[in-house]
């Protein structure tokens, strides 16, 4: 069944689409007519039609990109009037606006108003769309008398907050009122410095993040459309989940990455054991890393003879000596460093090669010495012998080296003990983790570019960027369009070699990119080389991090956020969310308890609502394990067979339950990532983090507990997923209350 507000706002967008077409089908007409035209006359003429082509070339592609999320919002103001806001504007054949460009003042108040300041709203409308439908609508209400009327017609968590002020309760009001507070400040808050937003389950700490991205790519776009923001989760499954929240940007500058995706070029969700990835992410591994790469700069022992065309050539160790010291001293990366270093040997060498056939009664002057400096370059004996003294590398040789080179390694790690060595030790052909990257990025900024050539071209495309900029403000002024035409996106399109794709496309490609703002979600699980990283991507030491301690479940991750926040700053602001307005107050409180009955120190949050449903858990004998869970996943579905759900395993039992479930319920079931579009999801607690269900089923929670040193936070983070309902079903007992378990199904 689809709601009439839904079906309204269908029939709206369909419209939307419609003109879009239209405008598409016009556009082309135009540039066909241009390219009809002679190709003859002045310079001038023909430089004004190609740059009309160009132009219409350009809006094609721009109306052809926007057919993804056309329009994602509404916002309805004082007056009852209603604005669609989307990625490009639209008015229709009259001319009457239809559509707001996010970028356009009156567009501002989608991002910027709060509850507590709505500046001239009423209420703010989330589209979700699927191709050119739409799906989903989520409201946020901020006029209470909307409240009035038919309430069937609001939809979404926003509109459950606002609906809770309609209770006659003081105590409510207050708590809504508490909610709003918290997060409109936090929203606004100074982009400069380190925002933390410290907040237990349930308490919208990835919304507050989300809405102040959003509030800060509005209220600072000139600052960020060129930099671009960063939102780093913690896995592709967290990134798949809040891309339907974030509304989309126009030509966005936001990037959207898990951590096994913050160096290009390399993709992984693969983690390694909890003792690999905590010896990883120490901060002793950058000091390991640099050790590395300057071990790579060796002196040889011996002098050295090699050929060049027939002479007998000596290269002294202090020859090789004089020339790194002097390379050492600029403290360019390793790579970068490398062509200072290859410079003075060779002049030496030359010098010496000039004695040398002088001696042999040859004529050597000046200008001889530029085919001598060649035929040192072309001696496979000299390459051999610089190669050797300082090798150029990539970080993933480097890396893949340091764990394969068992010798190496140990003289790297003098104070490691043998069993901290063997962790670490890898064939080179293993695939690279989650725990890698950071080493990845760390070794190419001592590394740096492994191609020299690669800096030439760049200058040189931004040179003829330049160049070609002028003759586009030439153009302009020519055709009388002055102030309707920007130069740089012109000129764009006048090379072949023009760098393409938005500011986010650029930037996630880029790793020394430097971002304006960076947004951390479940920052808890942070390891300190992890924000090495980010502090590399974000220099002005601009962050937005939340997270919750007591949820931390990775090896590396730190008590609390002075010590998580070492590697990244000194300094940061802390704002707390205290009000719980997902989860139920009998879930919160079952979670609490059994996370502090295990040695778990977590902040207790005041519950907004309670569920109709206790928590309820089944105690079975392992043989049953099994088909316990589809019993009660069975029980769920006649519940609310419309709802989400979430089955929440060990990593040992994950794929096992995946299959039994998949063939009792088919299609409807997914797992990880891929599952969260389906009604049954199955998930790790790792998986599960950041996200929200109608229900859950944990299964065998003294598994996730002892699954390693953190469990009891794993436990944690499954227990507190469901917005509704929580069942457990395991071959042990957790310490719940008495009446919240109850006998098996039966099958």
């Amino acid at each position: 069944m689809v709601s009439p507000e839904l079906a309204r706002e269908r029939d709206y967008v369909s419209t939307l689409y419609a003109r879009l077409d239209a405008l598409r089908d016009e556009t082309r007409a135009q540039l066909e007519a241009v390219q009809r035209g002679s190709a003859g006359g002045t310079h001038q003429a023909r430089t004004e039609r190609d740059a009309f082509a160009r132009l219409y070339e350009d809006r094609i592609a721009q109306l052809g990109e926007v057919d993804e999320r056309l329009a994602f919002g509404r916002i309805e103001l004082d007056d009852g009037a209603k604005r669609y806001i989307g990625r490009i504007g639209l008015r229709d054949a009259d001319q009457q606006s239809i559509l707001l460009d996010w970028r356009v003042p009156q567009a501002s108040a989608f991002y910027r108003a709060t509850a507590v300041t709505p500046l001239g709203t009423r209420a703010r409308r989330h589209l979700t769309s699927q191709g050119r439908e739409v799906i989903r609508i989520e409201d946020e209400v901020f006029d209470r008398a909307l409240l009035d009327g038919d309430t069937t017609e609001l939809q979404g968590e926003g509109a459950l907050l606002a609906a809770l002020t309609a209770e006659r309760t003081g105590r409510m009001t207050d708590i809504v009122a508490t909610i709003q507070g918290e997060q409109d400040r936090i929203i606004r808050s100074d982009l400069a410095g380190v925002l933390v937003v410290q907040g237990g389950p349930g308490t919208g700490k990835t919304a507050v993040a989300l809405h102040r991205a959003a509030y800060l790519l509005y209220s600072h776009r000139e600052r960020l459309r060129s930099s671009g923001v960063l939102i780093v989760g913690p896995s592709p499954s967290f990134l798949q989940y809040i891309e339907a929240v974030l509304p989309s940007l126009g030509e966005t500058g936001v990037v959207l990455s898990s951590v096994g995706q913050l160096y290009p070029g390399v993709d992984t969700t693969l983690e390694d054991a909890p003792e690999v990835a905590a010896l990883k992410g120490h901060a002793r591994m950058a000091e390991l890393i640099a050790r590395g790469v300057k071990s790579r700069q060796r002196v040889p022992a011996e002098p050295q003879v090699m050929d060049v065309n027939g002479e007998k050539l000596t290269l002294e160790p202090h020859v090789v000596a004089t020339a790194m010291a002097a390379a050492q001293r600029t403290r360019k990366p390793h790579n970068i460093a490398r062509q200072q270093f290859q410079k003075a040997v060779l002049r030496a060498l030359a010098a010496t090669l000039a004695d040398q056939l002088r001696s042999h009664g040859n004529t050597i002057d000046d200008s001889d010495m530029g085919w001598l400096l060649e035929d040192l370059r072309a001696s496979y004996d000299v390459r051999v012998a610089l190669n050797t003294a300082w090798m150029p590398l990539t970080p993933e040789k480097f890396i893949q080296d340091l764990f394969a080179r068992p010798q190496w390694f140990a003289s790297l790690t003098p104070r490691w003990s043998p069993a901290e060595r063997a962790l670490l030790r890898r064939d080179r052909d293993q695939p690279f983790t989650v725990s890698d990257i950071p080493l990845l990025d760390e070794a190419a900024e001592l590394l740096g570019e492994f191609d020299q050539a690669n800096d030439t071209e760049r200058r040189e495309r931004k040179r003829q960027f330049k160049r070609d900029v002028e003759n586009a403000e030439a153009a302009i002024r020519n055709m009388g369009v002055e102030g309707l035409v920007d130069a740089e996106e012109l000129a764009a399109g006048f090379g072949e070699t023009a760098a393409r794709g938005t500011t986010a496309e650029r930037a996630a490609a880029d790793r020394n990119w430097s971002y304006g703002h960076v947004v951390v979600d479940e920052a808890q699980e942070l390891s300190p080389m992890q924000w090495r990283l980010l502090r590399r991507r974000c220099p002005l030491r601009s962050f937005t991090i939340v997270g919750d301690v007591a949820q931390a479940s990775a090896a590396a991750a730190a008590p609390n956020w002075t010590e998580a926040l070492r590697s990244l700053t000194d300094a940061f602001r802390l704002e707390e969310l205290t009000v719980n307005y997902r989860t139920p107050s009998q879930i919160t409180q079952a979670a609490e308890e059994v996370a502090i009955g295990h040695g778990l120190h977590v902040s207790r949050s005041r519950a907004v609502r309670a569920s109709e449903w206790p928590v309820e858990q089944f105690v079975v004998a392992p043989d049953e394990l099994g088909d316990a869970v589809i019993d009660v996943v069975d029980e769920d579905r006649e519940l609310d067979s419309r709802g989400t759900l979430a089955v929440i395993a060990p990593p040992s039992l994950v794929q096992a339950q995946y299959l039994a479930l998949r063939e009792r319920f088919g299609a409807t079931v997914g797992r990880g990532a891929r599952g969260l579009s389906l009604p049954i999801a199955v998930l790790t607690p790792q998986e599960a983090k950041g996200l929200e269900f109608d229900a859950v089923v944990v299964v065998n929670p003294h598994d996730i507990l002892e699954s390693s040193t953190r469990g009891v936070g794993a436990l944690y983070v499954a227990m507190t997923r469901p917005t509704q309902r929580l069942r457990i079903v395991g071959t042990r007992a957790l310490a719940l209350d008495a009446e919240s378990s109850r006998e098996p199904l039966a099958g």
